[in-house]
């Protein structure tokens, strides 16, 4: 029998001498990535300092300084900018890198090997980072709901947030002997610090997470909305604030104080306002006061009223049109063209009334011929004034800023739920046709939209709704911290443990009652979810000094997988590690008495075979080539000998060479 101690050093040996590549097992360090584009901008810059006994890369800011002497702003110079105690390390656990992993639990989920939507239960800042490989660009629509940091509501205790003398510290308030600096120190401001330290990182990670064109909605009231807005014009850019929405969530108004509060906020960002994509809504209601072979339709006059626009800058707009009162077209209406006949009466556009500015038409000739009659034609007013107007057939609107319709009232969404469950279960849920209509205002076809307060799932809800109406498949991923529900609140005595357990069942209730009212639109309707769990990471976390290693500790570490994780675990994290879409359709078949998982995309298209089984052969290997994934790999410490941990990589080299090969 073969000493595991020494295949061990041999197979890495090996492995080193074929160069095979070990996954890294750990998210992204993204300092790391800032130095190295850094470096890329300015080489000489780069040098290496020593960390913990390692060489890394770093920047010489002296060097980097000289670079941009002529923009750097430094010391107590004045520049405009937004700070609070405690924002240095809120960047720093942005940046920072995490051993975590997201564990599958089928038993929790629903139509785990067909759903597209995900379902992440855990603290969301390292949901947000275990995604962000994967995910990087590729989120459409953000949407969240925060605590409102009202003094009871803040349960995200991150690494930086910092006790009441800290928090003195940090923001001048006490001397080198502690002694205080001012008279009264601002106690709620600590609270304001704290809730931005856990806010910054969060926004930042989602920011990369978004697509080019992606929006993010981001519900807030009075309590943090200026420092709301400050952070999201730092991390997003104040040139990418698309609007502010103000919601009449309380119509009865809640009397205390000295006013009585009816509405909160939703601020409204893009990733790039250039390139940002939204989508109107429907006005089911709308009529149309005239119609033609082609449907109804309302009348808009065909000139621009924007002083700005005039004969003088626009001069291609301005040209008379002729209208044909002999060649009338319903009532009220008549033929025109751009060539004059007899009779025809010639049509300018008006001149304001304000300034006696001469407007000019929204189109030009080259669009106007070619819409003749069909999208213009000539109206006669009840003053007997002829015109040029535009047939506006659109049943379809902007979405509004002012959000005043009940059915986006707080007491609204209280009743939704309540009506789901049989009973209250969750306080203060968003209303349902708010997160519908940002859904359909800010995606589309195949996106994905992601809640990372996802709460009661509101928002879940929302997209499956608005696909059983549209059909546009968009996908769902879900963050919910695992924070248990208090003895008094109304989900722990409808049986809840915890607030992911409401969202979860939310989900559940919501898709079947969905589908059902769908009819025949709801038969492809995905109403599944997978739920994925975060922990630690699979591999065991030993170091050990090189007098502290003896025969026992080579054998422990003969495998280096946690003794309670499965291969299902193993391999999450094994896509998570390579990108690879955690929605991905994954399949089991046996080979030589071992398992291997087929991960694919909706092509099935293989991206990656994995086998973590011990004792591999070098014809479950074979058979593995034979399948030409992109992507394969096997535990290190799984192959049976050095023979066949010799021939991975030649076999695959001969079967398939564009495989990419990795060990665990």
């Amino acid at each position: 029998m073969t000493n595991p101690a020494v295949m061990m050093g041999s197979k890495q040996d090996n492995d080193e001498r074929r160069g095979m590549e070990k996954l890294n097992m750990q998210t992204e360090d993204l300092t790391q990535d800032n130095i190295e584009r850094i470096g890329e901008l300015f080489p000489n810059a780069l040098t290496e300092t020593i960390e913990d006994g390692e060489t890394k890369r770093a920047i010489d800011f002296d060097v980097l300084r000289e670079e941009l002497s002529a923009d750097i702003v430094d010391g107590s110079d004045e520049r405009y900018q937004f700070t609070w105690p405690g924002k240095r390390k809120a960047i720093k656990l942005a940046n920072a890198p995490i051993n975590k992993t997201l564990r599958p639990v089928r038993e929790e989920s629903v139509d785990f090997d067909t759903t597209e939507n995900l379902y992440i239960e855990g603290d969301n800042l390292e949901a947000l980072k275990l995604l962000r490989e994967t995910y990087l660009g590729k989120i459409k629509m953000i949407y969240i709901d925060p605590p409102y940091n009202t003094g009871n509501d803040f349960v995200y205790k991150d690494d930086f947030r910092q006790s009441a003398d800290e928090h003195l510290e940090e923001s001048g308030q006490v001397d080198e002997e502690g002694g205080r600096l001012v008279a009264n120190p601002s106690t709620a401001g600590r609270y304001h610090s704290d809730w931005l330290n856990m806010m910054y990182p969060r926004l930042k990670l989602a920011r990369d997470l978004l697509s080019e064109n992606g929006v993010i909605y981001i519900s807030i009231d009075d309590n943090e909305i200026a420092n709301l807005s400050k952070i999201c014009e730092e991390v997003f850019d104040e040139r990418n604030f698309l609007g502010l929405f103000v919601r009449n969530s309380t119509p009865s108004a809640r009397d205390y104080g000295h006013i009585g509060k009816m509405h909160d906020y939703v601020l409204f960002i893009g990733k790039d306002s250039d390139r940002t994509l939204t989508r109107m809504l429907p006005e089911n209601d709308k009529s149309f006061n005239y119609a033609d072979e082609r449907g109804g339709f309302n009348v808009h006059p065909l000139y621009n009223a924007n002083e700005s626009f005039s004969k003088e800058n626009r001069p291609n707009l301005f040209y008379p049109f002729y209208l044909y009162p002999d060649n009338p077209i319903g009532e009220n209406f008549f033929e025109i063209g751009l060539e004059k006949r007899e009779n025809a009466v010639e049509i300018f556009p008006p001149k304001s009334l304000k300034n006696g500015v001469q407007f000019v038409w929204r189109w030009g000739k080259t669009k106007a011929k070619e819409n003749l009659v069909d999208e213009i034609i000539g109206y006669q007013t009840n003053e007997g004034n002829y015109r040029v107007v535009q047939k506006m057939r659109h049943n379809e609107k902007i979405i509004r800023s002012l959000l005043v319709d009940k059915k986006y009232s707080s007491r609204r969404g209280t009743a939704e739920l309540e009506e789901l469950f049989g009973r209250k279960t969750f306080d203060f849920p968003k209303p349902l046709s708010l997160l519908v209509d940002f859904v359909a205002s800010g995606s589309s076809s195949g996106d994905i939209i992601l809640d990372m307060f996802a709460g009661s799932c509101t928002t879940a809800h929302a997209v499956m709704l608005q696909n059983s109406r549209d059909g546009e498949g968009r996908r769902f991923i879900m963050i919910q911290l695992d924070e248990s529900c208090s003895s008094e609140s109304q989900g722990f005595k409808a049986g809840f443990k915890d607030i992911a357990s409401i969202g979860k069942e939310r989900i559940r209730r919501a898709g079947a009652k969905t589908k059902e009212e769908a009819g025949l639109m709801g038969e492809n309707l995905d109403i599944g979810f997978r739920v994925l769990k975060v922990d630690t990471s699979n591999m065991r976390d030993i170091y050990y000094r090189p007098d502290e290693t003896d025969q026992t500790t080579l054998l422990d570490l003969a495998d280096n997988i946690k003794e309670d994780r499965t291969p299902e675990d193993l391999l999450f994290q094994v896509m998570l590690e390579m990108g690879i879409p955690l929605s991905a359709s994954i399949t089991e078949s046996q080979v030589e008495g071992k398992t291997v998982f087929a991960v694919s995309d909706s092509n099935e298209s293989v991206f990656l075979l994995a086998c973590f089984d011990t004792d591999i052969s070098d014809e479950v290997v074979t058979e593995m080539a034979n399948r030409k994934p992109l992507y394969a790999v096997l535990r290190d410490s799984g192959m049976a000998d050095d023979s066949v941990a010799a021939n991975f990589e030649q076999i695959f080299k001969t079967q398939s060479p564009q495989t990419e090969i990795k060990v665990l």
